[in-house]
């Protein structure tokens, strides 16, 4: 890819607007996101279908996604930067109404693989201009950038938790949150820049398995990722069942671990310029780590709640500094950001129904000694992110 704009002796305004628009970016897909979750209730009352079959439902979007992730790199050679960033992420935040549509187990399930397919294609897509606009900073900017996607991510699940709170029907919460963040997306993709593929660059394949750099890099990625989808899907569990404390409590705890989340990405960045992103990623794996004891050897609702707080806070920043790393990794960005992301994805996927089959065999205490030793796995694995 080539860069429409050079910056010489420190990022011009031009590239201070396209940071702040591509930050804006991210907010908007996680908003779709936030939206989505918060009336999951809802969506799985008017489908008629039981605790089962929705779990079965919610598998969909990763598969969706991990299928077609490596077509955006295709159509970002194709249509540039910026109309293909448009087009997926109106793809991505008109879809959101797909699942509030659906009256039955199967219509639910191709709305979320559709569903799916939108979001990790814009997904891919927006961490590709993430990490040209880093470039052209000269220093990190992802961080904050998945920072902005929590943000978002909680100001949608706000606005949700309001709609369903006044009752409002999903399909017309859907369809005006989906109004609002289209237009604000097309809107904002205005402001990222139009990077373009050279004139006599070959096309990358439409399919392909990733370069071995993204399937090194997805490997301390996976172990963050499944760490933090643990502890998001089943902290709250794990207080109530293995501690004894109060729904009210266990499910403080989960939201405690999603601020913690957000605020350790939105000030990651400085971190990184300061120590550099193996030593951020290695310090994070050390905090992980310990977090992981502390929820296992937790004979307080308090220590087990500290636990989760620092796998959020040491898992953070790996996701982020993990797409950089592969966008910096190989001749064609996108490509490499989608075979990371997919490896991501899929971890995203597994986790918590892996989670739950060791619960099941052994005890959920066993389950986080699991992930603890995961997190581990970022102290080992920092090297593979050094800048190069």
């Amino acid at each position: 890819m080539t860069n429409t704009v050079e910056t010489v002796g420190g990022p011009t305004r031009r590239v201070r607007q396209a940071r702040v628009a591509i930050a804006a970016v991210f907010a908007v897909h996680g908003a779709v996101t936030g939206s989505f979750a918060t009336r999951i209730p809802w969506i799985q009352e008017h489908a008629g279908i039981s605790a089962g079959q929705l779990g079965l439902a919610l598998a969909f979007p990763a598969i969706g996604a991990s299928l077609t992730m490596p077509l955006a790199a295709r159509i970002g050679h194709r249509l540039g930067g910026r109309l293909g960033l448009r087009l997926l992420l109106a793809y991505w935040t008109l879809a959101l109404i797909l699942p509030s549509l659906a009256g039955n187990l199967v219509t639910l399930c191709l709305a979320l693989f559709v569903m799916g397919t939108a979001a990790g294609t814009s997904d891919v897509l927006m961490n590709a201009l993430g990490v040209d606009v880093e470039e052209r900073m000269g220093k990190s900017v992802m961080s904050g950038l998945h920072g902005m996607w929590t943000t978002g991510a909680l100001v949608g699940s706000a606005a949700g938790t309001l709609a369903a709170h006044a009752g409002l029907d999903a399909r017309i919460h859907f369809v005006i949150a989906s109004a609002v963040l289209t237009v604000a997306g097309a809107l904002i993709c205005q402001g990222v820049f139009d990077v373009r593929s050279a004139p006599d660059e070959n096309p990358p394949p439409r399919f392909a398995l990733p370069p071995k750099s993204a399937v090194i890099i997805g490997a301390v990625a996976f172990c963050a990722v499944f760490a933090e989808g643990a502890s998001l899907d089943w902290s709250a569990v794990y207080l109530r069942d293995v501690l004894g404390t109060s729904p009210g409590i266990a499910a403080a705890s989960t939201t405690a671990f999603t601020c913690t989340m957000a605020v350790a990405r939105l000030s990651g960045d400085a971190l990184v310029r300061r120590f550099g992103s193996v030593n951020t990623v290695r310090a994070g794996g050390v905090f992980a780590t310990a977090g992981g004891l502390l929820v296992v050897f937790a004979v307080h609702p308090v220590m087990a709640m500290a636990g989760f707080a620092l796998i959020g806070l040491g898992v953070s920043v790996v996701v982020p500094l993990a797409f950089a790393a592969a966008g910096r990794s190989g001749p064609t960005p996108s490509q490499s950001i989608a075979g990371v992301a997919t490896i991501t994805y899929s971890s995203g996927l597994v986790a918590p129904s892996l989670i739950g089959g060791i619960a099941d065999l052994t005890s959920l205490t066993i389950s986080f000694a699991v992930v603890t030793l995961l997190a581990l796995g970022l102290v080992a694995g920092a090297g593979v992110l050094r800048s190069r």
